[in-house]
């Protein structure tokens, strides 16, 4: 592995299994004593020298992307590894984006694997407050699985794609290599604004 991407994917399944504590919130990825899933993706991205918006606040993070225009509603979203997987789980009384991790894996069947910090290894647990690192498999389009498995909730806004650099040592073009949306995948700055705001507030 010597690309970018690579070494943050790297870097990210390295930590899965890390247990917070003995504090609450306490962890390596952080000064203080908070909600981490940001400080996670803030950390890994840090190890390889990846620019990214600062995402220890999750709304300011998505909005960044926004911004800069590298985000994509999750309607529309053509997920790619590296991409930053925003959420909202409704059932945790916030009505507003308040979770990310980093998406290792995109599955033909909508859904796809995302390297979270700060989450519970299964379902019962609290998914973004759940004081570990682990691999979880999400959906990002309503109908996934397939007819075997049922489809999972939606819980994705939206992904942020982060600038990765290109590796030095290959002149063959990287098929995983991330790039910025077209414009025929970016939604217009004002369809953007209105859906942050929906669930950044």
């Amino acid at each position: 592995m010597c690309s970018q991407l690579d070494k943050f994917l790297e870097v990210a399944a390295g930590e899965v299994g890390y247990i917070e504590g003995p504090a609450d919130n306490e962890t390596k990825y952080q000064k203080a004593n908070q909600p981490w899933c940001g400080a996670f993706v803030n950390w890994c991205a840090k190890q390889v020298g990846l620019k990214i918006p600062d995402c220890t606040y999750t709304p300011a993070g998505a909005k960044a992307f926004a911004e800069a225009k590298r985000w994509q509603l999750v309607a529309e979203a053509e997920p790619l590894p590296g991409d930053l997987a925003f959420f909202d789980f409704p059932a945790d009384g916030i009505d507003r984006i308040s979770h990310i991790g980093i998406v290792e894996e995109v599955k033909a069947n909508g859904t796809v694997i995302v390297i979270e910090g700060n989450t519970s290894p299964d379902v019962k647990g609290d998914q973004r407050n759940g004081g570990q690192v682990c691999r979880k498999i999400r959906a990002y389009k309503v109908k996934n699985r397939g007819k075997v498995l049922p489809s999972l909730p939606v819980f994705i806004v939206g992904f942020g794609r982060p600038k990765f650099k290109e590796c030095k040592c290959s002149t063959k073009k990287n098929s995983s290599q991330l790039v910025a949306p077209t414009q025929e995948q970016e939604q217009p700055q004002s369809q953007l604004s209105i859906s942050l705001t929906r669930h950044a507030l």
